[in-house]
Protein backbone atom coordinates (compact mmCIF):
# COMPACT_ATOMS: atom_id res chain seq x y z
CA UNK A 1 0.00 0.00 0.00
CA UNK A 2 1.57 3.62 -1.19
CA UNK A 3 2.03 5.84 1.64
CA UNK A 4 -1.06 8.15 0.39
CA UNK A 5 -4.66 7.62 0.54
CA UNK A 6 -5.37 4.78 3.32
CA UNK A 7 -2.20 3.91 4.10
CA UNK A 8 -1.37 7.20 5.50
CA UNK A 9 -4.91 8.59 7.09
CA UNK A 10 -4.55 5.04 8.91
CA UNK A 11 -0.86 5.66 9.95
CA UNK A 12 -2.26 9.40 11.88
CA UNK A 13 -5.14 8.02 12.87
CA UNK A 14 -3.14 4.95 14.84
CA UNK A 15 -0.85 7.61 16.20
CA UNK A 16 -3.28 9.89 17.29
CA UNK A 17 -5.47 7.64 19.15
CA UNK A 18 -1.65 6.74 20.94
CA UNK A 19 -1.21 10.29 21.97
CA UNK A 20 0.95 12.03 19.58
CA UNK A 21 0.30 15.83 18.51
CA UNK A 22 -1.48 16.27 15.20
CA UNK A 23 0.93 16.43 12.41
CA UNK A 24 3.52 14.18 14.02
CA UNK A 25 3.80 12.03 10.57
CA UNK A 26 6.08 12.69 8.20
CA UNK A 27 6.07 9.97 5.78
CA UNK A 28 5.38 6.20 5.83
CA UNK A 29 6.44 3.30 3.92
CA UNK A 30 6.31 0.04 3.68
CA UNK A 31 8.29 -2.67 4.90
CA UNK A 32 9.51 -5.69 2.88
CA UNK A 33 9.98 -9.33 4.11
CA UNK A 34 6.45 -9.58 5.90
CA UNK A 35 4.22 -12.97 4.48
CA UNK A 36 1.41 -12.43 6.39
CA UNK A 37 0.83 -8.53 7.76
CA UNK A 38 0.93 -5.31 6.24
CA UNK A 39 4.12 -4.01 7.93
CA UNK A 40 4.93 -0.22 7.05
CA UNK A 41 8.16 2.10 8.64
CA UNK A 42 6.62 5.77 10.28
CA UNK A 43 8.69 7.91 10.06
CA UNK A 44 7.77 11.08 12.53
CA UNK A 45 8.65 15.14 12.40
CA UNK A 46 11.62 14.81 15.20
CA UNK A 47 13.22 12.57 13.27
CA UNK A 48 11.90 9.33 15.57
CA UNK A 49 11.13 5.73 14.05
CA UNK A 50 7.82 3.32 14.77
CA UNK A 51 6.40 0.07 13.14
CA UNK A 52 2.80 -0.24 12.39
CA UNK A 53 2.04 -3.17 11.81
CA UNK A 54 -2.05 -4.20 10.42
CA UNK A 55 -3.46 -7.96 10.12
CA UNK A 56 -5.04 -8.78 6.90
CA UNK A 57 -8.86 -8.96 6.57
CA UNK A 58 -10.42 -12.43 8.02
CA UNK A 59 -11.23 -13.51 4.49
CA UNK A 60 -7.44 -13.81 3.49
CA UNK A 61 -6.67 -17.64 4.10
CA UNK A 62 -3.96 -18.32 6.60
CA UNK A 63 -2.77 -21.28 8.91
CA UNK A 64 -4.96 -22.07 12.00
CA UNK A 65 -2.40 -21.07 14.15
CA UNK A 66 -2.44 -17.24 12.60
CA UNK A 67 -5.33 -15.92 14.18
CA UNK A 68 -4.39 -12.81 16.39
CA UNK A 69 -1.10 -12.52 16.04
CA UNK A 70 -0.80 -9.14 16.73
CA UNK A 71 -1.69 -10.47 20.38
CA UNK A 72 0.68 -12.73 20.78
CA UNK A 73 3.66 -10.32 18.89
CA UNK A 74 2.55 -7.84 21.80
CA UNK A 75 3.31 -10.45 24.66
CA UNK A 76 6.36 -11.18 23.23
CA UNK A 77 7.87 -7.96 23.06
CA UNK A 78 6.32 -7.01 26.73
CA UNK A 79 7.83 -10.11 28.07
CA UNK A 80 11.06 -9.11 26.32
CA UNK A 81 11.28 -5.73 28.11
CA UNK A 82 11.15 -7.24 31.49
CA UNK A 83 14.85 -8.94 30.96
CA UNK A 84 16.30 -6.65 28.66
CA UNK A 85 16.16 -7.96 25.93
CA UNK A 86 16.62 -5.36 22.93
CA UNK A 87 13.22 -5.50 20.75
CA UNK A 88 10.54 -3.20 19.98
CA UNK A 89 8.42 -2.06 22.72
CA UNK A 90 4.88 -1.71 22.33
CA UNK A 91 3.41 1.89 22.08
CA UNK A 92 -0.13 0.55 21.43
CA UNK A 93 -2.18 -2.18 20.17
CA UNK A 94 -5.83 -2.90 18.90
CA UNK A 95 -7.09 -6.11 18.02
CA UNK A 96 -11.04 -4.42 17.76
CA UNK A 97 -12.04 -4.98 13.92
CA UNK A 98 -14.34 -2.25 14.00
CA UNK A 99 -11.45 0.22 15.49
CA UNK A 100 -8.56 -1.30 13.22
CA UNK A 101 -6.67 -3.87 14.37
CA UNK A 102 -2.89 -2.74 14.62
CA UNK A 103 -0.20 -3.25 16.47
CA UNK A 104 1.89 0.16 16.82
CA UNK A 105 5.94 -0.46 18.33
CA UNK A 106 9.28 1.58 18.36
CA UNK A 107 11.46 0.88 16.02
CA UNK A 108 15.00 -1.10 16.68
CA UNK A 109 18.46 0.13 15.40
CA UNK A 110 19.69 -2.35 12.51
CA UNK A 111 19.49 -4.22 9.75
CA UNK A 112 18.72 -7.99 9.45
CA UNK A 113 21.60 -9.88 9.96
CA UNK A 114 24.01 -10.30 6.93
CA UNK A 115 27.44 -10.95 5.93
CA UNK A 116 30.46 -10.19 8.72
CA UNK A 117 34.19 -11.59 8.88
CA UNK A 118 34.40 -14.45 10.99
CA UNK A 119 35.81 -12.90 14.34
CA UNK A 120 32.54 -10.63 14.31
CA UNK A 121 29.94 -13.76 13.32
CA UNK A 122 31.86 -15.40 16.48
CA UNK A 123 30.83 -12.61 18.53
CA UNK A 124 27.46 -11.88 17.07
CA UNK A 125 26.68 -15.43 17.54
CA UNK A 126 27.91 -15.70 21.38
CA UNK A 127 25.82 -12.27 22.13
CA UNK A 128 22.92 -13.59 20.52
CA UNK A 129 23.15 -16.82 22.81
CA UNK A 130 23.35 -14.57 25.64
CA UNK A 131 20.36 -12.62 24.65
CA UNK A 132 18.47 -15.97 24.27
CA UNK A 133 19.11 -16.93 27.49
CA UNK A 134 17.51 -14.19 29.13
CA UNK A 135 14.21 -14.75 27.09
CA UNK A 136 14.09 -18.14 28.15
CA UNK A 137 14.06 -16.66 31.90
CA UNK A 138 10.64 -15.66 31.08
CA UNK A 139 8.09 -17.83 32.87
CA UNK A 140 4.20 -17.95 30.89
CA UNK A 141 0.94 -18.46 32.73
CA UNK A 142 0.82 -21.94 30.88
CA UNK A 143 1.30 -23.50 27.58
CA UNK A 144 0.88 -22.75 23.83
CA UNK A 145 -0.40 -19.53 21.71
CA UNK A 146 -1.30 -16.66 24.18
CA UNK A 147 -3.46 -15.64 21.14
CA UNK A 148 -6.07 -17.94 21.92
CA UNK A 149 -5.78 -18.96 17.94
CA UNK A 150 -6.16 -23.09 19.27
CA UNK A 151 -7.82 -22.45 22.21
CA UNK A 152 -6.87 -21.58 26.00
CA UNK A 153 -3.42 -21.85 27.71
CA UNK A 154 -3.04 -25.61 28.43
CA UNK A 155 -2.14 -26.89 32.05
CA UNK A 156 1.12 -29.50 30.51
CA UNK A 157 3.24 -29.15 27.20
CA UNK A 158 2.33 -32.57 25.76
CA UNK A 159 -1.44 -31.10 25.75
CA UNK A 160 -0.71 -27.87 23.67
CA UNK A 161 2.01 -29.13 21.40
CA UNK A 162 -0.35 -31.85 20.06
CA UNK A 163 -3.15 -29.86 19.71
CA UNK A 164 -0.49 -26.89 17.81
CA UNK A 165 0.66 -30.30 15.78
CA UNK A 166 -2.77 -31.56 15.17
CA UNK A 167 -3.85 -28.36 13.69
CA UNK A 168 -0.78 -27.77 11.27
CA UNK A 169 -1.79 -31.38 9.85
CA UNK A 170 -5.52 -30.53 9.63
CA UNK A 171 -3.86 -27.49 7.20
CA UNK A 172 -2.22 -29.91 5.32
CA UNK A 173 -5.27 -31.83 4.90
CA UNK A 174 -7.80 -28.73 4.95
CA UNK A 175 -4.90 -27.11 1.88
CA UNK A 176 -4.15 -30.06 0.01
CA UNK A 177 -0.42 -29.39 0.32
CA UNK A 178 1.89 -30.84 -0.83
CA UNK A 179 4.14 -33.14 1.44
CA UNK A 180 7.12 -35.32 1.12
CA UNK A 181 5.23 -38.18 3.37
CA UNK A 182 1.68 -38.52 4.00
CA UNK A 183 -0.34 -36.61 6.56
CA UNK A 184 -1.26 -39.99 8.41
CA UNK A 185 2.39 -40.90 8.30
CA UNK A 186 3.78 -37.62 9.51
CA UNK A 187 1.51 -38.17 12.10
CA UNK A 188 2.30 -41.51 13.34
CA UNK A 189 6.01 -40.56 12.97
CA UNK A 190 5.38 -37.62 15.41
CA UNK A 191 3.04 -39.62 17.81
CA UNK A 192 5.80 -42.41 18.76
CA UNK A 193 8.37 -39.44 20.36
CA UNK A 194 5.47 -37.74 22.19
CA UNK A 195 6.41 -38.71 25.56
CA UNK A 196 9.57 -37.12 25.41
CA UNK A 197 7.33 -33.91 25.24
CA UNK A 198 6.85 -34.89 29.11
CA UNK A 199 10.26 -33.48 30.18
CA UNK A 200 8.87 -30.26 29.72
CA UNK A 201 7.13 -28.94 32.88
CA UNK A 202 8.06 -24.94 33.09
CA UNK A 203 5.84 -22.82 30.60
CA UNK A 204 8.73 -20.52 28.99
CA UNK A 205 8.92 -18.05 26.41
CA UNK A 206 9.66 -18.98 23.14
CA UNK A 207 9.93 -16.72 19.87
CA UNK A 208 10.13 -19.47 17.40
CA UNK A 209 11.18 -17.24 14.48
CA UNK A 210 15.09 -16.30 15.18
CA UNK A 211 16.36 -16.95 11.26
CA UNK A 212 18.81 -13.98 10.95
CA UNK A 213 15.90 -12.20 9.29
CA UNK A 214 13.90 -11.23 11.94
CA UNK A 215 17.59 -10.14 13.83
CA UNK A 216 18.43 -6.92 13.35
CA UNK A 217 22.78 -5.84 13.70
CA UNK A 218 23.35 -2.32 14.60
CA UNK A 219 26.73 -0.91 13.72
CA UNK A 220 27.32 2.35 15.19
CA UNK A 221 28.31 5.11 13.21
CA UNK A 222 31.74 5.52 12.89
CA UNK A 223 32.63 2.28 12.88
CA UNK A 224 32.86 -0.33 16.22
CA UNK A 225 32.01 -3.66 16.99
CA UNK A 226 28.23 -4.91 15.70
CA UNK A 227 26.05 -5.55 18.23
CA UNK A 228 22.36 -7.07 18.35
CA UNK A 229 20.24 -4.41 17.72
CA UNK A 230 16.65 -6.18 18.50
CA UNK A 231 15.12 -9.69 17.94
CA UNK A 232 11.86 -8.46 15.60
CA UNK A 233 8.62 -10.37 14.42
CA UNK A 234 7.63 -12.22 17.99
CA UNK A 235 4.40 -12.78 16.65
CA UNK A 236 5.13 -16.24 15.97
CA UNK A 237 6.19 -16.58 19.64
CA UNK A 238 3.97 -19.23 22.59
CA UNK A 239 4.56 -20.41 26.04
CA UNK A 240 6.83 -23.66 26.08
CA UNK A 241 10.13 -25.58 25.77
CA UNK A 242 12.74 -23.31 25.34
CA UNK A 243 14.51 -26.13 22.94
CA UNK A 244 11.93 -25.32 20.53
CA UNK A 245 13.93 -21.86 19.39
CA UNK A 246 17.09 -23.79 18.48
CA UNK A 247 15.16 -24.66 15.33
CA UNK A 248 14.88 -21.12 13.89
CA UNK A 249 18.36 -20.48 15.05
CA UNK A 250 20.04 -22.88 12.91
CA UNK A 251 17.40 -22.96 10.19
CA UNK A 252 17.96 -26.29 7.69
CA UNK A 253 21.11 -26.50 10.07
CA UNK A 254 22.04 -28.14 13.24
CA UNK A 255 22.27 -26.29 16.45
CA UNK A 256 25.09 -28.19 17.78
CA UNK A 257 27.47 -27.02 15.23
CA UNK A 258 27.14 -23.38 16.29
CA UNK A 259 29.37 -23.49 19.10
CA UNK A 260 29.44 -19.61 19.57
CA UNK A 261 25.97 -19.10 19.89
CA UNK A 262 25.70 -22.27 22.25
CA UNK A 263 28.86 -20.55 24.67
CA UNK A 264 26.77 -17.42 24.50
CA UNK A 265 23.71 -19.12 25.63
CA UNK A 266 24.88 -21.29 28.24
CA UNK A 267 27.16 -18.78 30.22
CA UNK A 268 23.74 -16.65 30.84
CA UNK A 269 22.40 -19.43 31.96
CA UNK A 270 20.89 -21.23 29.24
CA UNK A 271 20.74 -25.48 29.31
CA UNK A 272 21.46 -27.35 26.06
CA UNK A 273 21.66 -31.06 27.13
CA UNK A 274 21.24 -32.82 24.17
CA UNK A 275 19.96 -36.08 25.98
CA UNK A 276 17.68 -38.84 23.85
CA UNK A 277 14.72 -37.03 25.16
CA UNK A 278 15.88 -33.60 24.27
CA UNK A 279 16.64 -34.61 20.91
CA UNK A 280 13.38 -36.55 20.34
CA UNK A 281 11.91 -33.56 20.82
CA UNK A 282 14.28 -30.84 18.98
CA UNK A 283 13.10 -33.40 16.14
CA UNK A 284 9.39 -32.88 16.43
CA UNK A 285 9.83 -29.36 16.47
CA UNK A 286 12.04 -29.21 13.55
CA UNK A 287 9.20 -31.13 11.44
CA UNK A 288 6.10 -28.98 13.15
CA UNK A 289 8.81 -25.82 11.39
CA UNK A 290 9.47 -27.67 8.69
CA UNK A 291 5.74 -28.74 8.23
CA UNK A 292 4.27 -24.90 8.51
CA UNK A 293 6.77 -23.86 5.82
CA UNK A 294 5.75 -26.13 3.58
CA UNK A 295 1.92 -25.57 3.77
CA UNK A 296 1.57 -22.41 3.96
CA UNK A 297 2.92 -21.84 0.47
CA UNK A 298 -0.84 -22.88 -0.56
CA UNK A 299 -2.71 -20.40 1.69
CA UNK A 300 -0.20 -17.27 0.72
CA UNK A 301 -0.20 -18.26 -3.02
CA UNK A 302 3.34 -18.61 -3.18
CA UNK A 303 5.08 -18.41 -6.75
CA UNK A 304 6.47 -20.96 -8.82
CA UNK A 305 9.99 -20.27 -7.48
CA UNK A 306 9.71 -20.37 -3.64
CA UNK A 307 7.54 -23.50 -4.17
CA UNK A 308 10.25 -24.70 -6.11
CA UNK A 309 12.79 -23.64 -3.53
CA UNK A 310 10.87 -25.34 -0.31
CA UNK A 311 10.47 -28.17 -1.73
CA UNK A 312 14.04 -28.56 -2.65
CA UNK A 313 15.47 -26.97 0.66
CA UNK A 314 12.76 -27.81 3.39
CA UNK A 315 11.02 -30.66 2.00
CA UNK A 316 14.42 -33.24 2.68
CA UNK A 317 14.73 -31.41 6.53
CA UNK A 318 11.18 -32.16 6.96
CA UNK A 319 12.09 -35.95 6.35
CA UNK A 320 15.24 -36.14 8.45
CA UNK A 321 13.38 -35.10 11.06
CA UNK A 322 10.74 -37.30 10.85
CA UNK A 323 12.94 -40.51 10.57
CA UNK A 324 14.70 -39.43 13.78
CA UNK A 325 11.49 -39.84 15.89
CA UNK A 326 11.02 -43.14 17.59
CA UNK A 327 14.55 -43.67 17.19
Amino acid sequence: MSEGGTSRERAVRVLEAAGFPPGSLDHCRPLSGGTYNTVEELRLTDGSRYVLKVPPPPTVPGMSHERELLAAEAEFYRAAATVDVPAPRVVSVSLDASEGCHLLMTACPGDAWGTYPDTEQAALRRELGRQVARLHQVEGPGFGYPSGALGPLSADWRTAFTAMYDAVLEDARRYEAWLPRPVDEVARAAKSAYDALDEVTVPLLVHFDLWPGNILIDRPEGGGEPRIGGLADGERMFWGDPLADFVSLALLGDIRKDPDFLMGYQESGGRAEFTHPARQRLALYRSYLYLIMLIETVPRGAGDEQVAWVRERVAPELTAALDELGQ
